[in-house]
């Protein structure tokens, strides 16, 4: 646990802000880190010095939320500052339509707004295109269209085909005599399947990730063409932060924003032989272990550039953690006493704390004068329009409507952040201070979801939590407290409908 100073700053004004040199902006998204993942956390099996060093340097969040358990909805939320389900966003496969619409405002368009250059490396899970895309001609409308001056993307998840890379709107190192081809409906495949072929798999698949194998993996989907653009997985911690630190030396002489959404430690789990071994936990461990090198290589890089100083860093994670996700990786065998969820129920997918409830560090040596632990509770989509605020653009009330500014929180372990906070998963919950309420679901789950190991927190009736006595939502207290269960739902309700 860190100590908390007592010192208090204040947190600039937008007219403080526009008299000063604006800080560069990194937000670091890791994906599928749960909130026990880090020694800053309280981890033992698995040590991340340099995430743990900015916590040593900032605000370590006890209470920060992604705003859904899965992975495009909350980054559909962080770029737009709207919830997930007013768009219908859900995880797409890798073939989808860009699901952001681009003629809208977005977090970077804010940011070119303010001057800044902005970039997106890493993992984007997003949607490209408008439809059926061409991966052997331009493909947009894609980042470049929602505000990043410069991209270089997998272009959905690494355990999807395409498995090439994306730089702008072109596949980098494609071989036109080699066209790319990628369906998601029928095989037209031209190499081995993992249903075919088990012998060439490094690790076994579940059927959903049994299609097209690529650099030993077999992946979800069907892929032909495009040979000489095939990445492999293991060189990701090398290729992404040359990119990252290519960008910063460019940008260097004004303002940027770098969103770095990592592919780590989503399956598959292929780290890098300089960082296998280095768990006990195998290959998620040393998942942990790669990014937490790759996060030091680009705040090092901040520091040699004499950067560091100014510039904001957010690390997070954008939803909680999960261990059997379709590959036979030993993550569920090699995990020991390690508690990904950090105590809390549940993980990816669900709709219990462990969900959303991840890992949040912010750092900003110019603007944080004092670091310690915050319990602010906290909602990745509340970064737009504190960023805004930070970076002096005023958003109007028809922008980003779930968002809110919550900037003193990000500046001051003692600001305070929101009172009342939705979570998405495959129902809707609401927290008010310390009650959580979870919806009834009377849906279906996706065939695949079965045979995940998480509890996904989906009941017929509705479900009430008292988390300042049960943080780990072990008793449903809807029966001792009706009238707080139908406030709750009636706010819930009235989030659903503001448009």
């Amino acid at each position: 646990m860190l100590a908390c100073s007592e010192q208090v700053t204040t947190e600039p004004t937008k007219e403080a802000t526009a008299n000063i040199q604006k800080p560069n902006v990194v937000i670091f998204y890791v994906d599928d880190l749960g909130y026990g993942d880090l020694s800053s956390y309280g981890a033992t099996s698995v040590s991340t010095p340099n995430i743990d060093a900015l916590a040593q340097d900032g605000i370590r969040f006890t209470d920060a939320h992604s705003s859904a358990s899965t992975c495009t909805p909350s980054r559909f939320s962080l770029l737009t500052g709207r919830y997930a389900f007013r768009n219908k966003a859900a995880i797409l496969p890798g073939d989808a339509p860009l699901i952001i619409d681009h003629t809208k405002p977005t977090l970077p368009k804010v940011f070119k707004e303010a001057g800044y250059k902005t970039a997106v490396v890493g993992k984007w899970h997003l949607g490209l295109g408008d439809g059926f895309v061409d991966w052997n001609k331009a493909v947009k409308p894609g980042p470049i269209e929602l505000g990043f001056d410069y991209s270089f993307l997998l272009p959905a998840t690494g355990d999807r085909v395409p498995t090439v890379y994306l730089e702008n709107h072109h596949v980098v190192g494609l071989d036109p005599n080699d066209p790319i081809k990628v369906s998601y409906a029928e095989d037209i495949s031209d190499r081995p399947l993992g249903t075919e072929a088990p012998e060439l798999l490094k690790m076994g698949a579940d059927l959903q990730h049994s299609a097209t194998i690529v650099n030993g993996i077999s992946r979800i989907g069907w892929m032909s063409g495009g040979k000489a653009a095939e990445w492999v997985d293991e060189d990701f911690p090398f290729v992404f932060t040359d990119k990252a630190k290519t960008f910063m030396q460019e940008s260097k002489d004004e303002p940027f924003m770098l969103f770095f959404p990592f592919s780590d430690i989503h399956v598959p789990r292929a780290p890098n032989k300089m960082f296998v071994g280095k768990t006990s936990m195998g290959r998620r461990g040393d998942a942990i272990v790669q990014m937490d090198w790759m996060t030091g290589q680009i705040v090092d890089e901040l520091k040699k550039l004499g950067l560091y100083e100014n510039t904001l860093i957010i690390f997070s994670s954008d939803n909680g953690p999960v261990l059997d996700d379709g590959y036979d990786d030993a993550a569920v065998e090699m995990l020991g006493d390690h508690d990904p969820s950090g105590a809390f129920r549940g993980g990816k997918y669900s709709a219990y704390e462990a969900g959303t409830r991840v890992p949040m560090i912010v750092t900003y040596p110019n603007g944080i004068k004092v670091n310690g632990d915050s319990d602010a509770l906290v909602s990745q989509i509340d970064f737009y329009r504190s960023l805004a605020t930070l970076v002096g653009v005023d958003v109007p009330s028809t922008e980003a409507i779930d968002s809110q500014d919550i900037l003193p929180a990000l500046l001051n372990v003692d600001g305070e952040g929101r009172s009342v906070m939705l979570e998405e998963s495959f129902t809707l919950s609401l927290r008010e201070n310390n009650w959580k309420y979870i919806a009834p679901f009377s849906g279906e789950t996706p065939d695949w979801l079965s045979n995940k190991t998480v509890e996904n927190g989906l009941s017929s009736e509705a479900q009430l939590f008292d988390l300042s006595k049960d943080l780990k939502e072990q008793h449903n207290v809807i029966a001792q407290y009706p009238d707080i269960a139908t406030r709750l739902a009636a706010t819930l309700t009235n989030i659903i409908n503001k448009e």
